[in-house]
């Protein structure tokens, strides 16, 4: 099986890792990651286990066709990966393993082999070729976009779950890429703000603005017909509480992440997402429309 992931950083390289000892993978990585990878090979520690890869990356992709295409960078380059690579995509399935709402829609302009995933798991650079495995908030899920389970979905998550990393195949994976925007919209860009862990955001303040960013992204999810497992905002919050905090409650957030190294974090795709397709519905969302610019003025201040 030959997987090619294109966009990879922190995930995608970790993934890249893993996969590489079950199938042929080529990672479409940064130049002083590849060159480091090259000369000593790729660090992996953390929950995954310790151990030291050797996989083929660099910054152009290998010759021939592909079962399996992962796109894990940034949600706003999505649709300049597509552009560039898109001639590769032939009957490979192209998968969104990253964060946000609206890429899957992008890449179906450019295939008809779209499977969308959901990852709920930590990573952190320590250097270009050595990340740490922080956390572990559920399994990845894959599935047939926007919805329905099929032999390549369930193909791929086995294969992962082969590689050690806990995945499973959704029948309505549209639906769990949401619910992951949903934890995403609470806490990845107040714990970015605040500076601190997800599990600093349960006390009594933090949770009062949580709780208004849910009810608003429910109704935004209502009025795009998203079929969430939690019937009610009020549902989801308890979930959030009591089952997908408490795991991942000591880790700090990729905004945090991108904001401490002076990057752009991916909030105009979470939060900022959940605000567009509310004026699209004529639906206030003011807390989440308040929380993209409180994000954007602590990225402007670390880039001062």
């Amino acid at each position: 099986m030959r997987i090619l992931l294109l966009g990879a950083g922190a995930v995608g390289l970790s993934i890249a890792a893993k996969l590489s000892k079950y199938a042929e993978v080529f990672a479409v990585c940064r130049e002083r990651c590849s060159t480091s990878i090259e000369k000593d090979g790729f660090y992996l520690t953390g929950i995954w286990g310790t151990e030291t890869f050797r996989f083929p990356c660099g910054t152009v992709p290998p010759k021939g066709s592909w079962d399996y295409i992962i796109i894990s960078t940034k949600a706003a380059a999505t649709r300049e990966i597509c552009e560039q690579y898109n001639h590769l995509f032939g009957e490979a399935e192209v998968v969104s393993l990253q964060n946000g709402i609206g890429n899957e829609e992008i890449i179906a302009e450019y295939t008809d082999h779209v499977l969308g995933a959901m990852i709920i798991t930590g990573f952190e650079w320590k250097a270009d070729n050595a990340v740490f495995v922080s956390v572990d908030g559920g399994e990845t899920a894959f599935g047939r976009f926007p919805s329905g389970k099929d032999a390549k979905a369930d193909c791929l998550a086995e294969l992962f779950n082969k590689a050690g990393m806990r995945a499973t195949s959704s029948e309505n994976i549209r639906g769990t890429v949401w619910s992951k925007a949903l934890y995403s919209c609470s806490l990845n860009p107040l714990g970015a703000i605040m500076e601190c862990p997800y599990g600093e955001l349960l006390r009594e303040p933090a949770w009062t603005i949580i709780t208004s960013i849910v009810h608003e992204a429910f109704e935004v999810a209502r009025a795009e017909m998203v079929i969430l497992t939690q019937k009610t905002a009020d549902e989801y919050l308890e979930f959030l509480k009591t089952k997908k905090i408490p795991p991942t409650a000591a880790h700090f957030s990729s905004m945090y992440q991108d904001i401490a190294a002076g990057r752009k974090t991916e909030v105009d795709y979470i939060n900022g997402a959940i605000v567009a397709l509310g004026k699209r519905h004529n639906i206030p969302t003011q807390v989440n429309e308040t929380i993209v610019n409180l994000t954007h003025f602590k990225e402007e201040l670390s880039c001062r």
